[in-house]
């Protein structure tokens, strides 16, 4: 198909066309990054959406919670994208992609579009392309992106480069709640959320509320906050209870930046991220599509498992990289 064609049926909101183009810039071959860049040149960058990234240990309940917040979303009269990351096997490479049917409701919302993504090996559990399928859920008219992310870990932060608001989501009674994630990740938080706030774990939820409340003011202030945020919430998917208190905060903490300033500049400071990373990643394809260097990698590896100095052997490859 003709990448004019491809976007102006995205741009008309064609959900089958979204899809298509989603697997496109997913693709890694070269003819396909080729027509990606193109049709995302095309669509350009008029239209913009609220960025959310959801972040959370397995089994917190990400999926109920998207379900039951972007049904009230949709609910509202938005138009809702999700954007769910799979963790990719280390050996095979596959994926389960299930959370279409975990959010069976909201897969059915002629309001939401759910698109379920491997990793792909990559760090932070964002499959690389993911900010590129950001892009095209906007240019089809979505009011609220979600990207959903694999787990919690310190390389997790990497959602953040592509998202305005960062929640975090937890579950009460989980042990000694306060070294349960990574500090790097609190300090990244805009807002914490305690889901699974009802029943005999409500006392709980909302002693956990607490405890991160309290952790939360003992961080250095961050300058894109204004005054109470971060902030920690409790909410219940099952009984859908502090979803529309939650969505409030996250309009009024993104309202301030727009009228500060702050969302604007950190979108820009989340392209050049991109653009950089981009670079990189073009860099090493080409240095590992060379079969010279390919072999010469080899044979400085079996060097290493004989016994020479890692460090030594990158060094010795680097500067012979250096004066090709």
């Amino acid at each position: 198909m003709d990448m004019n064609e491809l976007a102006g049926r995205v741009a008309a909101g064609d959900r089958r066309a979204l899809a298509r183009a989603i697997t496109l810039v997913e693709s890694a071959r070269a003819d396909h990054r080729a027509q990606a860049v193109e049709l995302l040149e095309a669509l350009g960058t008029g239209r913009q959406a609220l960025r959310i990234g959801l972040s959370g240990t397995p089994g917190v309940g990400k999926s109920s919670f998207i379900e039951a917040f972007g049904t009230m979303l949709t609910g509202q009269g938005l138009r809702v994208a999700v954007l769910a990351v799979d963790p990719s096997s280390a050996r095979s490479g596959g994926s389960i992609l299930g959370d279409k049917t975990r959010m069976e409701r909201l897969s059915r919302d002629p309001r939401a579009f759910i698109r379920p993504s491997p990793s792909q090996a990559q760090m932070g559990g964002v499959a690389r392309r993911t900010r590129e399928a950001v892009a095209l859920c906007e240019a089809a008219g979505f009011d609220v992106v979600l990207i959903e992310t694999v787990g919690v870990g310190q390389s997790e932060v990497m959602v953040a480069e592509m998202a305005d608001l960062f929640i975090l989501l937890l579950a009460p009674a989980g042990g000694d709640e306060l070294q349960g994630v990574k500090r790097g990740i609190m300090e990244m938080a805009d807002l914490i959320l305690v889901n699974k706030t009802d029943g005999e774990l409500t006392a709980a939820a909302r002693r956990t509320r607490a405890d991160y409340a309290g952790a939360l003011r003992l961080l250095r202030k961050r300058p894109q906050d204004p005054e109470g945020f971060p902030k920690a919430l409790c909410v219940s998917a099952v009984e859908e209870t502090g979803l529309a208190e939650a969505w409030e905060e996250m309009q009024a903490l993104a309202a301030w930046r727009r009228e500060s300033g702050h969302f604007a500049a950190r979108r820009a400071e989340q392209a050049r991220h991109w653009f950089e990373e981009e670079v990189r990643q073009g860099l090493l394809a080409r240095l590992t599509g060379d079969p010279a260097i390919l072999d010469r990698m080899a044979r400085l590896g079996d060097e290493v498992e004989a016994g020479r100095s890692p460090s030594q052997a990158a060094a010795e490859l680097l500067g012979e990289l250096g004066r090709r």
